[in-house]
């Protein structure tokens, strides 16, 4: 078993035993199963796969940083959400106003880089929705 805390700034929003975690990287995904190899990485704005006891539990994560070593796994982000605990119908307009303020924002570079981040973190929200109902 991996001992996993996940904590923001306000809160700690996870602190159990589980079996395999499955994370965004700023590299792509990495999964982590008991005795991994000591690791120190960033964390992208993403979703993460939570495994407890053969069930799979998804989580918005606003980015951060993940350090393992000895089958402790240290979560620290700038924010989370578990997946149960987002609204769909608010994550969905939020979506949707993200990505036409995306779009909007084209040719202003400070512009579309915020609007790039409020972008990926309803993205994420509306994938850790969607992942759990199909899990």
């Amino acid at each position: 078993m991996l001992n996993l805390r996940i904590m923001a700034p306000n809160r700690i929003v996870w602190n159990s035993d589980i079996q395999e975690i499955i994370l965004s990287t700023n590299s792509g995904q990495i999964g982590i199963l008991p005795n991994h190899a000591s690791v120190l990485t960033a964390l992208d704005i993403g979703i993460v796969k939570i495994r407890l006891n053969d069930q799979w539990s998804t989580m918005a994560l606003m980015g951060g940083f993940a350090m393992i070593d000895n089958n402790n796994l240290t979560i620290l982000v700038n924010d989370a959400e578990k997946a149960s605990e987002i609204d769909y119908q608010e994550a969905q307009e939020t979506f949707q106003k993200a990505k036409t303020n995306l779009e909007e924002a084209e040719g202003n570079k400070k512009k579309e880089i915020e609007a790039l981040l409020v972008f990926k973190r309803a993205k994420a929200r509306l994938e850790a929705i969607n992942m759990a109902s199909k899990l």
